[in-house]
């Protein structure tokens, strides 16, 4: 129950220190049950549509050493389901598909109690490397456990505009 409370608040905490300053417009969540989207939240940032997935750390993995803190969390469905993959293939996994969303928030509370969000594009974070999955089918699923640090390293950053600004640029290239 303290997982699914945290979620909720780091949400809020997202929302409030993130998405409600100038540049994004039209915010909105998705409803709980809409499987047609995989996000926590939807807005426009220079005329582009964005989704984020929100993440929390998984707490009793935190470690600390010194300065530097690691640990892992979560990035996948909490139940499986057909996924479609950008080859157009359909499967069934828990795993989330690349380009499923566009922006992972990932909070990072657990690491020095400072509430603070880690952000990455979906198309540079890991792949899984399961081998019940065809080479194909890896390339087209996230990583279900992935590992951060502080102070953080690529492919994340703690300033959400830098992303948006990225994405934009790629998306403006085609």
């Amino acid at each position: 129950m303290r997982g699914l409370m945290f979620g909720f608040v780091a949400e809020y905490k997202l929302k409030k220190d993130w998405l409600l300053r100038p540049g994004i417009t039209n915010l909105m969540r998705p409803r709980s049950h809409d499987r047609t989207q995989k996000c926590d939240f939807c807005f426009e940032y220079r005329g582009v549509s964005v989704r984020v997935e929100v993440k929390c750390l998984d707490t009793p993995k935190v470690r600390r050493k010194g300065y530097l803190y690691e640990g892992t969390f979560q990035c996948n469905a909490s139940d499986t389901k057909k996924v479609t993959l950008p080859s157009g293939e359909t499967i069934v996994t828990n795993c989330l598909a690349v380009g499923g969303f566009d922006v992972l928030a990932v909070c990072l509370f657990a690491f020095g109690g400072t509430w603070r969000f880690a952000f990455a594009l979906n198309q540079d974070l890991p792949r899984t490397r399961w081998r019940k999955y065809t080479e194909a089918q890896q390339a087209g699923l996230l990583k279900s456990t992935m590992r951060i640090s502080w102070p953080l390293q690529l492919p994340f950053t703690d300033d959400l505009f830098a992303v948006l600004d990225r994405m934009v640029a790629n998306r403006a290239r085609g």
